[in-house]
């Protein structure tokens, strides 16, 4: 069952609203068409009682005015494009540069900013907004299409596709910190992470993809093969974690992948568990990786219920291609041809252990 309701209206006058996807068992997932924004997802813990696992708002002006992308859609391309600048076809594009060097999500006013058209049907709700060609440097006009269903099993099922007028690259994802301890615990980074990742995409002082894959040593910082308190190496001694000031990086995930946008089978990328609520989570994607950051640079900020969030708040788990894939021919390519279609799905699947 799916219940809508008003969300208010953006700086610019646009309606939003706020849809309330209810399942069998009473558990729920809440969503904005505003970024086609997780704002809430409802979910039983061990006593069975509904416990909140995700970073939110109240409002609609807290998402407008606030970074960190809590919850939100994010792209064109999500992830980062070192200075913002690629070539395509032969042709330079540059893009806005709004993360120091670099271009991030989409650039200021991507699709996490948009109000999205929307169509309920059950426990789905899909989500469509264009993005015009030439919008934030990109080429091609961009069709997206955001299918969120919340089953009975618990699962958040995030399905993408898109259209281009022209040939462009695309990289969507969710942005989504989860606390499965309970949104504003304070023991985020006590949730236990097992990722099944052959390694991690090398990054630069700028956070940008060397090109080098590290396949992590065992017990070592990295190393997600066993399930590991998120806080045990956050703050190790280890070159990498300090350029990010802890876990902001590419995890290249298990499989082979077609060479059109990496797509994969679709598989398990990562397990989270919540010791505290006994709460798991089971991350499925057809993405070639997942992107694990806990939320280093999260400032301080109130949340829902007056709750608030500072650093290491959340973990976000953004299934995705490599960051800037498109200046690494050896990673996934990102490039959407004219005429084809950009298709992913995600599941987010909840259970208690």
């Amino acid at each position: 069952m799916t219940e809508i309701y008003d969300f208010g209206k953006t700086c610019k006058g646009e309606k939003t609203c706020l849809f309330q996807i209810t399942n069998m068992q009473g558990a729920f997932a809440t969503v904005t068409n505003y970024g086609c924004t997780l704002v809430s997802l409802f979910v039983p813990d061990k006593n069975d009682a509904l416990t909140d696992v995700c970073l939110g708002y109240e409002t609609l002006q807290e998402y407008e005015k606030s970074d960190g992308y809590l919850g939100m859609l994010v792209g064109r391309c999500a992830n980062r494009i070192a200075k913002g600048k690629f070539s395509l076809n032969g042709k330079n594009y540059t893009l806005a540069v709004n993360n120091g060097v670099n271009h991030l999500h989409g650039g200021i006013n991507g699709f996490s900013s948009k109000v999205f058209g929307f169509e309920v049907k059950g426990n789905t709700i899909k989500f469509t907004a264009v993005s015009d060609d030439g919008e934030k440097g990109y080429p091609g006009k961009i069709t997206l299409t955001a299918c969120y269903s919340f089953t009975d099993e618990n699962e958040l099922i995030l399905k993408y596709n898109a259209v281009s007028s022209e040939d462009t690259i695309i990289n969507i994802t969710n942005h989504t910190y989860f606390d499965l301890n309970g949104q504003g615990s304070g023991h985020a980074m006590e949730q236990k992470a097992m990722i099944f990742s052959r390694g991690i995409t090398e990054i630069d002082e700028n956070l940008i993809p060397t090109g080098k894959i590290i396949s992590p040593e065992k017990n070592s910082p990295f190393d997600f093969s066993n399930l590991k308190p998120l806080c045990r190496d956050l703050n190790a001694d280890n070159p990498q974690l300090k350029i990010a000031g802890g876990y902001d990086h590419n995890f290249v995930l298990n499989g082979d992948y077609d060479s059109s946008y990496g797509i994969f089978g679709l598989r398990k990328a990562a397990y989270l568990v919540g010791d505290d609520t006994s709460i798991a989570m089971e991350v499925y994607t057809t993405q070639p990786g997942m992107q694990m950051y806990t939320a280093n640079f999260l400032t301080d900020r109130k949340g829902v219920i007056r709750k608030r969030y500072t650093k290491n708040a959340g973990v976000a788990l953004e299934t995705q291609n490599f960051p800037d894939a498109i200046n690494h021919k050896e990673f996934p390519s990102p490039v959407l041809k004219q005429g084809e279609i950009y298709s992913h799905t995600t599941i987010y699947k909840f259970l208690t252990v």
